[in-house]
């Protein structure tokens, strides 16, 4: 039977893992869970994942869920993979855990808490807290200092001082592409001042084009959508004042 992949390409994990099918030719079929519709929580998807959240596969008889215990899982179970991937080397797959480990409770927490409070949360209909926003920005910003000064200290153009990119790599990288949907002022604010985690981010991208680019449109549909929105309240909000001008 074909891999079913579920997923929502607005999810970071959802997109690593689409991408990761695609540059390693695994045959699968993706099936759309919309998090806007709360369709994560309908009982057909709960008998994937009880736990409603995106991404999950099946493969056969067998589920799961969590990104990076599912990246880990396709490296292994499917030929064709690259080493580089997931390393049959016990000391580097240590170090890809250790990084994945430190993705969850760091710079997913800050760039995805940021990015809620700063503009999805409108969309999802969420009170922006500009508080939460702060706070976050401060781990978010920490967090790119640390790939910066260790995990991508050496002289390797990925994580770890690898030459190619690993599970790690694309993992992270698709959490910070998130930064997109920002102001440019603010995502230049963030990332402007790290240059290696910048050069890292395309090196990534150009490892895994075009599929990473296709994943990532809906990206940049969703940055124009929330810019025209904001448009219009500006406009809305101006129109009363001009009008008591006349």
């Amino acid at each position: 039977m074909k891999l079913k992949v579920y997923a929502d390409r607005m999810s970071q994990p959802s997109r690593a893992i689409l991408i990761f099918c695609k540059v390693n030719g695994i045959d699968f079929e993706e099936i759309k869970i919309e998090l806007l519709k709360r369709q994560q929580f309908s009982p057909e998807f709960k008998e994937v994942n009880a736990m409603g959240k995106v991404p999950a596969i099946v493969d056969g008889k067998f589920k799961l869920f969590e990104s990076h215990a599912i990246l880990i899982y396709l490296a292994c179970a499917f030929p064709g993979v690259a080493d580089h991937w997931y390393p049959n080397d016990l000391f580097k797959r240590a170090k890809i855990h250790s990084v994945l480990d430190w993705h969850h409770s760091n710079l997913r927490f800050g760039a995805a808490k940021f990015v809620l409070n700063t503009k999805l949360g409108t969309a999802l209909g969420i009170p922006l807290n500009p508080q939460a926003a702060a706070e976050a920005e401060k781990l978010l910003s920490v967090s790119l200092q640390k790939i910066e000064s260790f995990w991508l200290k050496g002289n390797g153009r990925f994580l770890l001082g690898s030459n190619q990119p690993s599970i790690a790599d694309l993992s992270l990288v698709c959490e910070i592409m998130q930064l997109e949907v920002l102001d440019e002022k603010d995502r230049i604010r963030i990332l402007g001042p790290h240059k290696k985690v910048q050069q890292w981010i395309e090196d990534t991208k150009l490892a895994t084009r075009p599929h990473f680019d296709e994943v990532h449109k809906i990206l940049f549909k969703i940055k124009e959508h929330l810019h025209k929105q904001q448009s219009a309240g500006a406009s809305s909000d101006t129109k009363p004042t001009l009008q008591s001008k006349m």
